[in-house]
């Protein structure tokens, strides 16, 4: 049965990327109205007559994730029963639903009644949120072996509060980018890093400013990324789910980068873009764990603080009846 679950749980994971992938391409292709303003028929038929490109891909995006919604309905019932001991389970099997729930229905809205950019934004940090529980789910499964010290960490105070304020910091970034596309500001600053090198200076417009500040936001959780990880290496160094987690986060952070740059090289290259949404939705995922590992860690050491503190106050009441 452990064996059918990681099975159904790496299934699942792989799924939600797809989903994930499919919704950018979606909005990349401008395919969003590629079945009309009707849902879930296409143009109000269960067959389309009228077979077009932006058709192919939003219907394709609808059925694979109506597929996946299943699978995360199973594999959400199946954790519950079988690992339901393990604290975080309920939790994330209920926000695994919940989120793919929601992100259904924001698309479905968008397609049936419009939405303004900044709403669609959204859709794609949904659908970030709905692929972490998931992947958390999955990695819970995986530690039931205890095949690695996940469950044995204690991790400082400094590391804690870089590994949350990351992980809040990424969502914002996440959802500039998302406000990029959706806005139609991705080549609205033709050079890099600086908008136009025959301008210098500040953008002047509006699709200018959003994709400069997306540029900012991603430059400084770059920055931040190193800073930690290179902490992370010299104190986490005997702790190795913490230290490829911020080694992975590193090169994950490092390709985001990059291929934002090459986005507006190659003029909004279609593969690139999606490989951009890749990046950062896995780079998402591990700082979900991270802040998972943080948690446990956190509560471990309130435990042992208590007991230390019961300890000396033990002491110090034999002490005072001696």
């Amino acid at each position: 049965m452990q064996r059918a679950l990681k099975w159904l749980a790496v299934i699942t994971t792989i799924g939600m990327l797809f989903v994930l992938i499919g919704g950018a391409l979606v909005t990349k292709t401008e395919s969003g109205m590629g079945c009309g303003d009707s849902w879930p028929l296409c143009h109000g038929e269960l067959i389309p007559s009228n077979i077009t490109f932006e058709l192919v891909v939003e219907l394709s995006h609808r059925v694979v994730s109506g597929l996946v919604g299943f699978l995360v309905l199973f594999l959400s019932i199946f954790a519950w029963k079988t690992i339901g001991h393990v604290r975080e389970t309920k939790f994330l099997a209920i926000v695994s639903v919940f989120f793919l729930v929601l992100q259904a229905l924001i698309g479905a809205a968008a397609v049936v009644w419009g939405q303004n950019d900044a709403v669609l934004a959204l859709h794609f940090g949904i659908s970030l949120i709905s692929f972490a529980s998931v992947l958390l789910l999955t990695l819970l499964i995986f530690e039931v072996d205890k095949k690695f010290d996940a469950e044995k960490l204690v991790i400082e105070k400094d590391m804690r509060w870089h590994i949350y304020g990351i992980t809040l910091y990424s969502y914002l970034v996440v959802y500039s980018g998302a406000l990029v596309r959706h806005k139609g500001a991705s080549l609205a600053c033709p050079d890099w890093p600086v908008c136009n090198y025959n301008q210098l200076g500040l953008p002047t417009q509006l699709h200018e400013w959003i994709q400069m500040g997306h540029r900012f936001a991603a430059g400084l959780i770059f920055i931040w990324i190193i800073i930690a990880a290179r902490r992370a290496i010299k104190l986490h160094k005997h702790q190795k789910v913490i230290y490829w987690g911020w080694v992975i986060a590193a090169i994950l952070v490092t390709l985001q980068v990059i291929s934002g740059a090459v986005i507006v090289f190659t003029n909004l290259n279609l593969f690139v873009a999606l490989a951009h949404a890749l990046f950062i939705a896995c780079l998402f995922g591990v700082f979900s764990y991270l802040v998972l590992l943080a948690t446990r860690s956190q509560k471990d050491n309130d435990v042992k603080d208590n007991a230390n503190d019961l300890s000396k106050e033990t002491t110090s009441n034999k002490s005072a009846i001696q």
